[in-house]
């Protein structure tokens, strides 16, 4: 999850509406006043119809589509072959992911999510062809729900308006279909392009990163990206994540971008390395701490920063 949403910066919403009806305030929340992000600045942008989105070119035939409205600022990838595209994460729901995809590729394509958690899965429901982790917490998840969606868009979550037609009073992850169970090491192809599915539990039991080896690229989910990194909740198993960077950092000299779910897409390999020595750090007690609500803090080591349990 991103910086906007686990420092909660702000207590009042952003320009715009949450709901038809609803008076929203005029000041604008921190996070929101922060951006563009100057790193996007070095990215090619690709123009869609959907104003809640930004989509922008960060590698040969690959699309960030990325919600900078929302607190999350959740990133997801379009990944392209000859004959078929990948959807790594379908993000809030809040509007049409769907539609937006559809405009930037005709080719049949397929929905593979980097963890379940709803800020990730929330247009899963409008793709026939979703694959998902052998886990059961996802298919749990599959299931829907709605509190952890009606969190999202808090009066604090949201930057300017909403999109038209959205009604706040019924968002919800919807349910979705699993269509194939994945595992550790499957690989998916697209046509002249092969994504190999590497298996990284530990900020949730089904979390997984995304391999392209021929291009040398790494889409890391929530394994990975440049603000607080979650690994606080019931789900989070530390001693998994600490395996798991320690495997992708391993990765790193074949690699030439990493690219994460939040925030900003891209990021040197370098960092993987930096970012097992963090954890492990961070882990003994090193580096600096705050609180972050009940039984939490924000542990800061070298640059990375982690929500965890309060020690």
């Amino acid at each position: 999850m991103s910086l906007r949403l686990a420092l909660a910066a702000c207590l009042a919403i952003g320009a715009g509406s949450i709901a038809a009806g609803q008076t929203a305030s005029a000041e604008v929340p921190e996070w929101c006043k922060a951006l563009p992000r100057p790193e996007y600045k070095a990215l090619e942008r690709v123009e869609v119809s959907d104003a809640w989105f930004e989509v922008y070119k960060p590698a040969k035939n690959v699309f960030a589509i990325y919600e900078p409205h929302q607190a999350e600022e959740t990133i997801g990838y379009l990944i392209v072959g000859d004959k078929r595209a990948l959807l790594f994460d379908t993000g809030m729901g809040i509007s049409d992911v769907k539609k937006v995809a559809a405009e930037l590729t005709k080719l049949p394509m397929v929905v593979v999510n980097s963890h379940t958690h709803d800020d990730h899965v929330g247009g899963n429901w409008e793709f026939e062809t979703v694959y998902g982790m052998d886990t059961e917490f996802t298919r749990t998840n599959a299931k829907g729900s709605r509190e952890d969606a009606q969190a999202e868009i808090a009066g604090d979550q949201v930057c300017g308006e909403l999109p038209k037609g959205f009604d706040a009073q019924s968002y919800a992850t919807r349910p979705w279909h699993i269509s194939r169970f994945l595992h550790d090491g499957d690989k998916i192809e697209l046509g002249n392009r092969t994504l190999e599915i590497i298996a990284t539990p530990g900020h949730t039991p089904d979390a997984i990163c995304l391999l392209d080896r021929a291009n040398g690229l790494l889409f890391t989910g929530d394994t990975y990206y440049p603000a607080p990194i979650w690994l606080f909740r019931p789900e989070t198993d530390l001693d998994a994540y600490v395996a798991s960077v320690k495997r992708i950092a391993a990765l790193g000299p074949k690699l030439k971008l990493v690219l994460g779910a939040h925030n900003i897409p891209v990021a040197e390999p370098a960092v993987l390395p930096r970012l097992v020595a963090a954890i492990e750090a961070a882990r003994s007690g090193k580096g600096t701490s705050k609180p972050d609500g009940q039984g939490r803090e924000i542990r800061s080591v070298d640059g990375f920063s982690f929500l965890l349990r309060a020690q």
